[in-house]
């Protein structure tokens, strides 16, 4: 698996496949058994302790629970990376912080402490804290678990204007419908082996089934069911498949020969739920 600066990749998977192994992996807190991880042109698990920190400070890391200091309030806990990897002076820390908080939404929420947080808030102050040195790379361990939709789509839009800037962002997720959403490249990960990787656009492709979704006003031509294959049928709807994309042009050729008003047509591409069960299966 390898891919440039600037990409959003999910790590997909069921519970207990290897997604947030892939993130400890490419962090440098586990050591692969073989292979390795390349990142910024270093081999991470060839680092000293030292080369190891000042590597990891190009990388952000927004835990599953957001894993904050509970001792630290939100304030302290955004500007620790600011504290223990700079020399920038507080009045600055302080300005980074605020933009950082007011980024996710939580400027005026910076006095408060971890337990003074609600789920989201909380998940928010840890994506501020991800994001505080301005990393390469973040990386997000099922970001969207348990968030309201105010919230989700609060960490989406951070995540578009983060990769927007060029930041690279891969995020493990068993939610197949954000995928498609947000994402260049996926990997599918199945008993910790990568069975599936490549852009969203070109594995869809890859398990498409020829499926077309045909919707009409009055009736179809009496041939229609003979010349082509009809897999289900309801009112005025009809899914067929075809032998190629060509065919479908011969099927809209035939049906404006035929007078028939086409009110719907589009190809019915599988989705990332439908991919995973046909590849999982598969191994």
């Amino acid at each position: 698996m390898t891919t440039s600066r600037g990409k959003v990749i999910a790590s997909m998977g069921g519970s207990g496949s290897g997604k947030t192994t892939l993130l400890r992996l490419i962090s440098g807190e586990l050591q692969p058994t073989s292979g390795y991880v390349k990142f910024a042109g270093e081999v991470v698990h060839e680092l000293n302790r030292d080369a190891l920190f000042k590597l990891r400070r190009k990388m952000g890391m927004l835990f599953q629970f957001g894993a904050l200091f509970t001792d630290l309030s939100v304030f302290d806990n955004v500007a620790f990376q600011m504290r223990e990897h700079t020399n920038l002076p507080e009045s600055m820390i302080r300005d980074l912080v605020l933009m950082k908080l007011h980024a996710v939404g939580l400027r005026g929420a910076h006095h408060l402490m971890p337990n003074q947080l609600s789920g989201g808030m909380a998940r928010r102050v840890a994506l501020a804290r991800s994001i505080a040195l301005d990393p390469m790379l973040i990386m997000y361990d099922e970001p969207f678990t348990g968030l309201d939709p105010i919230n989700t789509n609060l960490i989406k839009d951070e995540i578009r204007q983060l990769n927007a800037a060029g930041t690279s962002i891969i995020f493990s997720t068993h939610r197949m419908e954000q995928v498609e959403e947000m994402c260049d490249h996926i990997v599918l990960i199945n008993r910790g082996k990568n069975v599936l990787y490549g852009e969203v656009k070109s594995i869809k492709n890859q398990f498409k089934q020829n499926l077309y979704r045909l919707e009409w006003e009055g009736a179809l031509p009496p041939d229609f069911g003979e010349r082509f294959a009809i897999v289900e049928q309801e009112n005025h709807a009809v899914t067929v498949r075809l032998h190629n994309e060509k065919e479908s042009n011969d099927l809209l050729r035939h049906l404006i020969q035929k007078d028939t008003r086409i009110t719907h047509f589009e190809e019915i591409l599988p989705t990332f739920d439908e991919i995973f069960i046909r590849t999982v299966e598969g191994e």
